[in-house]
């Protein structure tokens, strides 16, 4: 069996546990960032708590259209646009603030410009 044939059983059986509630802490150690999606439940916003040892943890509330300003050839314009809020908790002894704002704005500007 290859390694990736390996790793990917792996991942469909913690994904299956994680699912059906079954998972238990040896599970989830040796991680050093989680993303969590709160939103599926309908939070907007969150501020998720680290599991520690990690460094991080990155939350992602539920995506709803919303009225924005938007510039369109230099006019600004109000719009409805699918708007969701990221979060980042970050153990400040293992990340500099700069650098994890510097992750978030390259999610956010991956985000914004995801192909369709």
């Amino acid at each position: 069996m290859s390694s990736t044939s390996k790793a990917s059983r792996a991942l469909n059986d913690i994904t299956d546990r994680a699912r059906s509630g079954r998972l238990v802490p040896d599970d989830v150690q040796g991680g050093t960032f989680t993303i969590t999606n709160h939103g599926v439940g309908g939070s907007l916003f969150g501020t998720p708590i680290i599991n520690q040892p990690q460094a991080a943890i990155m939350g992602i509330g539920k995506i709803q259209k919303r009225a924005v300003v938007i510039e369109h050839n230099g006019v600004d314009a109000i719009a409805v646009r699918p708007m969701v809020y990221v979060t980042i908790t970050f153990d400040h002894r293992v990340l500099d603030g700069a650098s994890a704002d510097a992750f978030m704005v390259d999610v956010i500007t991956y985000i914004e410009h995801y192909p369709l």
